[in-house]
Formats: structure tokens, sequence, C-alpha cells
């Protein structure tokens, strides 16, 4: 099960994660501004981030296969429609409406899901981070290789061998299989009881908000980041590279910091991602950027890039169990695509009217010190009735 996980998220949220290097082609070759194109990416992760407690619960009641096989076929289906665009509806409806509900059923919420099931509360920091890890792998594989592809051929002919790469996700889903009637003897609580509880837990709250950061982060760099080095004179190979090693060092910093939650309490290690993220984002403001910096910048960044998510997962799985996990934790991570919304469109409006993109990077600055705040007093202790089942 672990190995068809590590491989599906590797392909579907490692290619996600190559959408920023279309920005300039697409935008050129289309005749459309980069706010129009960010604002794509925008729908898209606010897409995938309201579909995703619906595929959620969908997995937790008919199980993961059913859910990953018609998100795979949905995200194929708009990267081929999407290799034909001629106009930004074309980019809407593929990059932006398609692609979007695709990822909602073939990412990181329905595999930890199903994961997560069979996998003991106290090496679930573990397994997470190795999971979330293939997908940063996967990132640091597939972004000089779809670079290298789009150089060779254009972005139309690579947007179709993406399609065909993830149209075999389906033959790994079969994998998956759990039963679902498993996971913290937590079949006796209704999905109806599940929101009732988790709406009045103050942690839950508290790590939704918190969420919110992280998705603003990660998709203003991952759509943005690029461009951003392209205005600084960097080298387009060293700006592939430099979204490549935060793929990369994510893997070391995943697994490390999943691995971590395991020993020590994962609210306080959340509160510490976000402070240093901020720091190292306001160094970024500060020193110059060339082929070398832009490298070692996202080296340092991925140490911190996804090392949230196994810890704020962990978190929902240990507090809450895993009978209603993809959808509890799925409503968590549509806060972290809300974000991903706000942060790839306002980075856009934010360079239209500046020209640049100084601004949205102190705006990142000060969303960090916000949620390491909101983290620091997160209750992550289980609940009375799953120690009262373990009794």
């Amino acid at each position: 099960m672990l190995l068809c996980g590590v491989l599906i998220v590797l392909a579907s949220n490692g290619l996600r994660l190559t959408f920023g290097i279309f920005l300039r082609p697409i935008s050129v070759d289309l005749d459309i501004g980069r706010q129009v194109f960010g604002l794509v990416i925008a729908v898209q992760t606010l897409l995938f981030g309201l579909f995703q407690p619906i595929a959620g619960m969908v997995a937790d009641r008919f199980g993961a296969v059913k859910v990953i096989v018609t998100g795979a076929l949905l995200y194929a289906a708009g990267l081929w429609l999407l290799s034909s665009a001629a106009n930004a509806l074309d980019l809407y409806l593929s990059l932006g409406v398609l692609i979007g509900l695709g990822l909602s059923g073939a990412t990181n919420v329905i595999i930890l899901g199903a994961v997560g099931k069979v996998v003991p509360n106290e090496r679930r920091g573990v397994v997470f981070g190795t999971v979330i890890a293939a997908g940063s792998l996967g990132m640091f594989l597939l972004v000089p290789g779809v670079q290298g592809l789009l150089d060779l051929f254009g972005w139309r002919e690579t947007l179709v061998l993406m399609a065909i790469f993830i149209a075999v996700i389906p033959f790994l889903s079969i994998g998956l299989r759990v039963e679902q009637s498993g996971g913290d003897g937590g079949a006796r609580q209704s999905l109806r009881a599940a929101v009732q509880e988790a709406r009045g837990h103050s942690g839950y709250l508290l790590l939704t908000a918190g969420f919110f950061v992280c998705g603003f982060h990660v998709t203003f760099i991952a759509t943005h980041f690029p461009a951003f080095l392209a205005d600084e004179n960097v080298s387009p190979i060293a700006a592939a590279y430099a979204l490549g090693v935060i793929g990369l060092f994510n893997v070391i910093g995943a697994y490390a910091f999943g691995a971590a939650g395991d020993r020590f309490r994962k609210k306080n290690l959340l509160t510490l991602i976000y402070l240093l993220r901020a720091v190292l984002m306001t160094v970024l403001l500060l020193m110059p950027i060339n082929d070398v910096t832009a490298v070692v910048f996202g080296a340092l960044l991925g140490l911190f890039w996804l090392a949230t998510v196994p810890l704020t997962s962990g978190i929902v799985a240990q507090v809450f169990g895993t009978r209603h996990f993809s959808m509890l934790f799925g409503v968590v991570f549509m806060s972290h695509q809300i974000g991903g919304f706000t942060g790839a469109w306002l980075g856009g409006v934010i360079y239209d009217v500046t020209n640049s993109y100084d601004l949205m990077w102190a705006i990142s600055v000060a969303l960090g010190l916000v949620a390491a705040a909101l983290h620091w007093p997160i209750s992550d202790r289980p609940l009375d009735r799953l120690s009262q089942r373990a009794a």
C-alpha cells in the first residue's frame, strides 16, 4: 500500500508543481498577462480544496480506489485539453476546472486516508512523512524533466506527454484497497457527529486557519517563483533547478519532520516551521539573486516546503482517529487551498500593479509569523472516546 501510495503522489503531486514553468511560454504564446495565468492556477487550487472534503467523504465511505481513478482521469483530460488551448477560457476549463477537480481525488489527502487506516498512531508521522516526501521527490525529478521536454518539444507536446503519464495512476491505485470499517474503532461514530465534534474543537479550528498560510506560501512560490527568478536575470535552467531542489530537500524535510512528529509534539514543530519560513523569506528580500543564490534559497526552502503536511494530518488523525480522517483532513486541506488561491491570484495582481514581487514576499513573511502564533496554543491530545476505545 505504501509503495503504491508513494508512486501515485510522486506522479500526481510532482507534476502539479511543474505548472509554474509554463507561466511564461503560455502567457507569451496566448498573449495573456501573468494575472490571468495566476488566476487560473488560483481557480484550480480553490476547486482542488473545495471538493477535497467531498472526495474524502466518498473515499471514507466507498474506498479510495474509486476516487483515485476518477480523479486521475479528470487530471489527464485536463492536461490533454490544455495542450490545445487557444485562449484564456480554455485555460480556465482545462488547467483550472478539470485539473482542479482531478487533483482532489488523486493526491495527498486520499492517499494519506487509505494508508492511515492501517498504520498505528505511534508510526503515523514517519509514514505520512514518507508519502509527502514522495510528492517532493516527484517535484525534484519532474520539474527539470518537464523543463527539458518543454525546451525540446514545446509546451503543447509536453502537456500531451504529461497526460499519458497521469493515465498510469489508475493501475497503481489497485494496491490501496483497504477495509473501510477499520480505523480506531471509529465506525460507531456517524459522519454528522464527527463534523460536530470537529467544529467544537478549538485545536481543529486553529489548525485549519494556520494551514491557510501554508497553502498561500507554496502556491505563490510554485506559480510565480520561476518568473520571479527570470525577472532577476536568473537563467531558465537555474530557475528550473531552483524549483526542483525545493522538492529534493523537502524529501529530507518532510521525512525528518514527520519522524520527529512521532517523538515530539507536532504543534510545536509546526510553530518552528512557520517561523523559519518567515526568516528565510526575509533573507530573500535582502540578498542579491543570481543562479547560485536562487538554487541555495530553493534548497533551504525545501526543508520546510511541505513538512507541515505530515504534522498537520498527523494531528487530525491523532485527535479524532481515522474513521472519518479523509473528510476531516479534507476540510483542513480546503483551507490550505483557499490560501493557495489567494497566493496564486494575489501574486499576479501585485506583480501587474507594481511590476515587482517584493510586496508579495513581505506579505508572506507576515503570514508566516501569524501561522506560528496560531499553532502554539493548539490542543493535540486524543479525544476521550479514543482513549476509552483503546482501553
